[in-house]
C-alpha cells in the first residue's frame, strides 16, 4: 500500500459502514484563546476514537505528539472532512472535527496564514499551448515511464550553479509532482486545488478548486480538431473521480467516477495515450480494515480506460478476477469478505509496439489466495484483457495494524506489504532490445522480457526492504542504466537507509552505489532521516534524487559522485504573498524542462512537512 496515507492524521472511527457522506456543516473559524469546553470535547473524542492508534503508533501511524507539532487546525479539518481520512471520520459532525483539531494543535483555525489561491495572477494568458516545446508531461515524462529527460535545457556541468529562481506556497502542505508543458507549470494540492503557473515567474494563470485532494501528476493532451477547447489537463482525485479541465483556463470539461466502491481513490497518475486516458484505481480499505466492525474486504484494484474527449468509460479491468464473497465471521462478529485488494497506485506504462499496458500491483487484503498481488501485469490496450502476469510474492496479505495486532480483520498469514508501487519502466537498450524494469518495496529490482510473456531475466536485492518503502515511487532509466533510490528507513546491517544505486539495465549488475550522506536536517534531529524513497529523475550525464532530510542531490551518471547538494528545507518569500517553508522530500520526483528544475519540498508530514514548490534555474536567472 502507499505509505503516504499515514502522512495524514489517521483517525480511525470505532464504527464504519460502507456508505459515507460529505460533511456539509460549516466549521468554526474563530481566532483567539481556545475555549476550555472545546478542548475538553476534543480530548474526549480523541480518547474514544483515536488514542488506540496514535498513543501507541506502529509502522506508519503518526504519534499524537508529532501531529500536534506539525499540523495546522485547517489541515486536520480538511483531511477529516473532505480528505483521505473522511471515511474514518464518518461518525463525526463538523463541530466534533473542529474540536479534535483544536485539541490536537492547541489553537483555533485562522491563526496560520494560507495563500489566496488567486494571488499573483499573471497579466497575460501565456500564449497558445505548444506541445512541441520542451516538456515534462505526466508522471514519467513519456509513455514508457522512463523518468528520463533527454532535453533538459541545461547540461550536467551547469547543475552546481542551480539556484532558486522563485518559490510558490502551496495551500496546506506540498503534494504530488509538478509537470511543465509549454512554459506552464501544472500542480495539484492536498487541499483540493489544481493550479497552472508561469514557469519563468511563478505567477498564476488559473486555479481550479476540485473540492477534494488531488495527488496525481497531471497530463496535458490535445483534443480532436473542431473541439471548442484545444487542450485538456487530466488528473484523478482521492474520491476515485477522473477529471479533464481546459488547460488554458482551468474550466471543467468532464468528471467521471471510475469505481463505485466508497473507499476507492486515484493515487497513480492517469496515463494519456492515443485518445484514451488509462486510470489506475487504489483504495483506503487497508485503513478501514483496521477496525473490526468494518466488513472487510470488498475492494479490487483496477485499470479503467476512458475516452479522453468525453470521459466515457470504455473498459474496466480488475486485478482480481473473482468478485468478493462472504468468508468468515471475525471475533467482533463482523461478516468478512474476499478476495480483495491488489490496488494499483502506480501510473500505467504503455508498450505501443505490443499494444500492451504494464502495471505494478499491490498486496492482498485477505488470506484468500490471488495470483496477481505483488506482480507486474500486462493488459491489452484495446480491451483491458489480461495477457500475462508475473507474481513475485505470494501470500502478501496486509491491513493497517497487522501483524502488530492479530485479531479482528487481520489476514492469516500476514505478509510484509511489499507492493510494486513504482511504475514499471519499458526501457530500450542501445542494441534495440527492450526490457521491463521494476522495483518493489522489498528493495528487489527486476528485469522482465516483454517479448516472452514477462519472463524474469534477472533480479537484484539492493536494500533491506520495508513496508515503509524500499523502492517506493520510481527509478529512472536512460537506456544503459537503471537508477534506483531506496527508502528503507530503520534498515539494519548489512543494509542501511537511503542510497542511490545504478544497475546495468541489461543484466542487473551493480554499476555503482552511493550511500546516503548522513542526515542533516535544518529543523533538528526529530524525524530527521536519510531515507530516499522519492522518485528519481535522469538527464544526460546526471541523476537527481531527494531525501527525507530535505536535500536534493545531483549524482554523476557515470560513477555516482555527488555533484550538487541543496537543502530545500529553508524559508523563502513566496511569489503568491506568504512565507514558504521547505521540508522533507518524498513521493513524486523532481521534474525538469526548458532549463527549469521543479522540486516539491515538504511532501511528507510523517517526517517534516513544508509547503514549497521551488523552481531552480542556472544562477537563478
Amino acid at each position: 500500500m502507499p505509505r503516504y496515507i499515514f502522512a495524514v492524521i489517521g483517525l480511525v472511527a470505532v464504527s464504519l459502514s460502507t456508505t459515507f457522506s460529505v460533511l456539509a456543516e460549516p466549521v468554526h473559524t474563530t481566532n483567539g484563546p481556545v475555549p476550555a469546553d472545546e478542548v475538553a470535547d476534543g480530548s474526549t473524542l480523541y480518547d474514544q476514537h483515536c488514542a488506540e492508534c496514535h498513543e501507541h503508533p506502529a509502522g506508519r501511524i503518526p504519534a499524537r505528539s508529532f501531529i500536534s507539532m506539525l499540523r495546522t487546525p485547517e489541515s486536520i479539518i480538511n483531511t477529516l472532512s473532505k480528505g483521505v481520512m473522511r471515511p474514518m471520520a464518518k461518525t463525526f459532525d463538523a463541530g466534533q472535527i473542529h474540536d479534535i483539531a483544536v485539541y490536537l494543535t492547541g489553537r483555533e483555525p485562522g491563526n496560520d496564514p494560507q495563500p489566496d489561491i488567486h494571488a499573483n495572477m499573471c497579466k497575460d494568458d501565456g500564449g497558445p499551448i505548444d506541445l512541441k516545446q520542451p516538456a515534462w508531461n505526466g508522471w514519467g515524462n513519456d509513455p514508457e515511464n522512463t523518468r528520463y529527460q533527454p532535453n533538459p535545457g541545461l547540461n550536467a556541468e551547469d547543475v552546481p550553479r542551480l539556484k532558486v529562481k522563485w518559490a510558490f506556497a502551496y495551500p496546506g502542505i506540498a503534494y504530488g509532482q509538478p509537470i511543465l508543458v509549454s512554459g506552464r507549470v501544472f500542480i495539484e494540492t492536498r487541499e483540493g486545488q489544481v493550479f497552472s503557473l508561469d514557469a519563468q515567474t511563478g505567477c498564476t494563470h488559473w486555479a481550479y478548486d476540485v473540492g477534494t485532494a488531488v495527488r496525481t501528476a497531471i497530463s496535458i493532451g490535445a483534443l480532436p480538431p473542431g473541439s471548442p477547447v484545444k487542450y485538456a489537463a487530466y488528473f484523478g482525485d482521492e474520491k476515485g473521480v477522473a477529471h479533464a479541465v481546459d488547460a488554458m483556463s482551468g474550466k471543467p470539461l468532464w468528471a467521471t467516477p471510475v469505481e463505485k466502491h466508497p473507499l476507492a481513490r486515484i493515487t497513480g497518475a492517469p496515463k494519456l495515450y492515443d485518445g484514451r486516458l488509462f486510470v489506475p484505481v487504489s483504495s483506503m480499505e487497508e485503513v478501514s480494515g483496521a477496525t473490526p466492525q468494518y466488513q472487510c474486504c470488498t475492494f479490487r484494484g483496477s485499470i479503467v480506460a476512458l475516452n479522453a474527449s468525453t470521459g466515457k468509460i470504455l473498459w474496466q479491468s480488475y486485478a482480481i478476477k473473482a468478485k468478493p464473497k462472504p468468508t468468515r465471521i471475525n471475533q467482533a462478529g463482523t461478516q468478512m469478505f474476499g478476495p480483495a485488494g491488489v490496488a494499483i497506485w502506480d501510473s500505467p506504462t504503455i508498450d505501443a509496439k505490443r499494444h500492451l499496458i504494464y502495471i505494478g500491483t499491490g498486496d492482498s487484503y485477505t488470506e484468500i489466495p490471488v495470483d496477481s498481488s505483488d506482480s507486474v501485469m500486462a493488459l491489452d490496450i484495446a480491451t483491458g484483457a489480461r495477457k500475462w502476469v508475473n507474481q513475485r510474492r505470494q501470500d502478501d496479505n496486509w491491513l493497517v495494524g497487522c501483524p502488530e495486532q492479530t485479531t479482528g480483520n487481520c489476514p492469516k498469514p500476514t505478509g510484509p506489504d511489499y507492493d510494486f508501487g513504482a511504475s514499471p519502466i519499458l526501457d530500450t537498450l542501445p542494441n534495440g532490445k527492450q526490457l521491463i524494469l521494476a522495483g518493489a518495496k522489498s528493495s528487489v529490482v527486476y528485469g522482465f522480457d516483454p517479448a516472452a510473456q514477462g519472463k524474469l531475466l534477472w533480479q537484484r536485492q539492493i536494500g533491506a526492504g520495508s513496508s515503509t518503502g524500499g523502492v517506493e515511487w520510481g527509478p529512472a532509466a536512460d537506456g544503459a542504466n537503471l537508477y534506483v533510490a531506496i527508502g528503507d528507513e530503520g534498515a539494519k546491517p548489512p543494509y542501511e537507509s537511503g542510497g542511490v544505486t545504478a544497475l546495468n539495465a541489461a543484466t542487473g549488475e551493480i554499476v555503482w552505489h552511493t550511500p546516503a550522506p548522513a542526515a542533516v536536517c535544518s529543523w533538528g534531529t526529530v524525524n530527521c532521516s536519510k531515507a530516499q524513497p522519492g522518485g528519481v529523475t535522469a538527464i544526460p550525464g546526471l541523476v537527481f534524487a531527494s531525501s527525507w532530510d530535505g536535500h536534493i542531490r545531483g549524482y554523476a551518471a557515470k560513477d555516482g559522485a555527488i555533484l550538487w547538494d541543496f537543502d530545500t528545507a529553508q524559508t523563502y518569500e513566496g511569489v503568491n504573498g506568504v512565507k514558504v517553508k521547505g521540508g522533507a522530500i518524498d513521493m513524486g520526483g523532481q521534474t525538469i524542462a526548458g532549463g527549469v528544475l521543479l522540486v516539491n519540498s515538504g511532501v511528507t508530514p510523517i517526517q517534516h512537512p513544508g509547503n514549497a514548490l521551488l523552481a531552480f534555474t542556472v544562477d537563478g536567472k
